[in-house]
Parts: structure tokens; C-alpha cells; sequence
């Protein structure tokens, strides 16, 4: 997403100086300008990124995730920006404990470092702690795994939303292990996966100041739109057409990728298939902003207003060393 930015004012605070350290988080919806927004934070307070958008860690999904480019990569050092590739088991207990200890190592050269992406389970995993859901059973994974074989994602998805409409409303819908997860909770506690979430929240040894990312619906979604069109005019088709062997991988099974399968596979025309990317992106840009919107400690901003967030964070950072 392209913006264009207020200059920032001259810095009042050493970051180096902040004690105990920060941690800035900064969320938002798709095509919301995370990433150039983080960059200039990271640029005004000397800092690093940490990326936690779960589609931008595969090194082989680059156009169809708006993947950092080698530029922005080269202009701030990026940490979890594709550093796994698609053959490779992940997940949000992993990437909590690497993160965490990560951040052990950074705030011994940065007092103050910048986390960012749309992948509200992932930050919530590293601000708040996972909660201890109980061991999947075979059994019961078994009979899962048999639905969706049989009835696919729609299954799922309409198994989830008898079980757990709330969580229905904002788990990523297209992603076949969070909904399995959820439907194997719910049946063997007898309870909604979502009310089994509500956890206490973990104890960090940082501060967490968080920043969140919003505009006007009718611009976001033209954002979205013509950034759909620069994948595809940028070589979405050709990087999809490279990943045919390894469709079957859960992490292709994503928005911009399936879209281009079916294209591919010969079921739509290419601009029906860009026109679905667009309608499901709009779709999942929707959910994150339903997800970030029930966290009350996020401060909001446009995209553009890069000076007005550099300011709410220096007064925060005063606030913490008087404390």
C-alpha cells in the first residue's frame, strides 16, 4: 500500500534510554500499510522489526502475501519475515517461545523494538501468553480429520459455527487447522473453544504499548483492490504456478493462492479468480479489524499519521520512566 507520510519530528528520547523495555506492537487489517508504517517507526527510534503476519513467514509466498521487499528488508533488519519455507511445521506456541526469547536477546542492544503484522493469535500469543487448552485426542482428531476429508472447508466451517459461533466470527475461516482445533476442543470439553480462551494473561518482563492501524472502509478496500492488481500484473499467477507440486500444503491453502488454483486448474476465468482474491481479502480484512477491535488497549491511528504515533509513543515512553 503506498501512503504518503508527515516527516517525523526530531527525536526527544533516547530509546536506548527507556527502562524497563518496550515492546510496540503495531496491528491492523490487510493493505493497511503495516509495513511502511513499522519501517518508519523502526528508522525514527533505531530499532528492529519482528514480524508476526503467519502468511509472510514462508520464503516461497512473496507476491501473493505482499511479503517485505529486499529493499524494505534491507532498510530495517526484519526478524520472522520469511524464515521458514512451506514444507516446514509451525505454530503459534513455537513462534511464542522464539519470540520471547528472541526479545530476551534484543533488549540487551534495543530498549524499545517494533512487532507487526495481522495475525491477531500470534500477537496475542507474545503479549498475553497461549493459553493451556488440553491435549488433542486421537480419537476424536481422527473423526476431524474424516470430515474434512469428506466435506472439505465448508464442513468445518459449518460445524464451528453450530459449536462456537463466537469464535466462528473471527477465526480465519480458510484455514483448515485453527478450525479443526476449535471443533476438537469443543467437542471434548463439552464448551465453546472461545470461552476456554478468556485466560489469565501471562506476566512479560517488557512493557507493551499498542498501535493499531485503521482507515475509512471505502479506502481500505480500495487499497486492497489495487494492490490485488499489482500482485497480479507483478507475477502472482507464475509464483502460484511454481507451487503447484505442494498445493496440498496447508500453507498455500490461503487467500490469493487458491483463488489462483482454481484459475489455474482451468474452474474460473482470471479475472473471476481476481475478482474472489479481492471479495476475500475484503472478507479477512474484516475479521482482523473484528478481532483487534475487542482490544481496548489499542490506540488508533490513520496510516498517514506517522507523526501523531511517533508523539503518543515518546509520551508514553516519559510515562513509563516516571513510573
Amino acid at each position: 500500500m503506498t501512503t504518503t507520510m508527515s516527516p517525523a519530528p526530531m527525536m526527544t528520547i533516547d530509546p536506548k534510554s527507556i527502562s524497563p523495555s518496550l515492546l510496540i506492537t503495531l496491528v491492523g487489517p490487510t493493505a493497511s500499510g503495516k509495513t511502511k508504517t513499522a519501517i518508519a517507526l523502526a528508522q525514527h527510534f533505531d530499532t528492529v522489526i519482528l514480524s508476526a503476519d503467519s502468511r509472510q513467514f514462508y520464503q516461497e509466498l512473496k507476491i501473493g502475501t505482499a511479503a517485505p521487499t529486499a529493499e524494505e528488508l534491507a532498510t530495517v533488519k526484519h526478524y520472522f519475515a520469511g524464515h521458514l519455507s512451506i514444507h516446514d511445521y509451525y505454530n503459534v506456541s513455537r513462534y511464542e517461545q522464539e519470540v520471547l526469547q528472541l526479545l530476551d536477546e534484543l533488549f540487551r542492544k534495543y530498549r524499545c523494538v517494533i512487532m507487526t503484522g495481522g495475525s491477531g493469535l500470534y500477537m496475542d500469543a507474545v503479549c498475553k501468553g497461549i493459553d493451556q487448552l488440553p491435549e488433542p485426542d486421537v480419537a476424536l482428531r481422527k473423526n476431524v480429520n474424516e470430515i474434512f476429508q469428506k466435506e472439505g472447508l465448508a464442513g468445518l466451517q459449518q460445524r464451528l459455527q453450530l459449536l462456537d459461533p463466537e469464535y466462528y466470527e473471527i477465526v480465519d475461516r480458510n484455514n483448515p487447522n485453527r478450525l479443526k482445533r476449535a471443533i476438537e476442543v469443543c467437542l471434548q470439553t463439552g464448551t465453546t473453544f472461545s470461552s476456554l480462551r478468556v485466560k489469565k494473561v501471562q506476566p512479560r518482563p517488557f512493557n507493551i504499548l499498542k498501535l493499531g492501524l485503521n482507515l475509512p472502509r471505502a479506502e481500505l478496500f480500495d487499497n486492497i483492490h489495487r494492490r490485488t492488481d499489482a500482485m497480479i500484473s507483478g507475477g502472482l499467477v507464475d509464483e502460484v504456478r511454481g507451487l503447484l507440486p505442494h498445493r496440498h500444503l496447508n500453507a498455500l491453502n490461503t487467500v490469493g493462492y487458491k483463488e489462483i488454483f482454481a484459475f489455474l486448474d482451468g474452474k474460473m476465468t482470471l479475472e473471476e479468480a481476481v475478482e474472489k482474491i479481492k471479495t476475500n481479502t475484503r472478507r479477512y480484512a474484516k475479521r482482523q479489524l473484528t478481532w483487534f477491535q475487542r482490544d481496548v488497549a489499542i490506540t488508533w491511528f490513520h496510516p498517514e499519521q506517522v507523526e501523531e504515533m511517533i508523539l503518543f509513543v515518546e509520551g508514553q515512553i516519559r510515562n513509563i520512566q516516571t513510573r
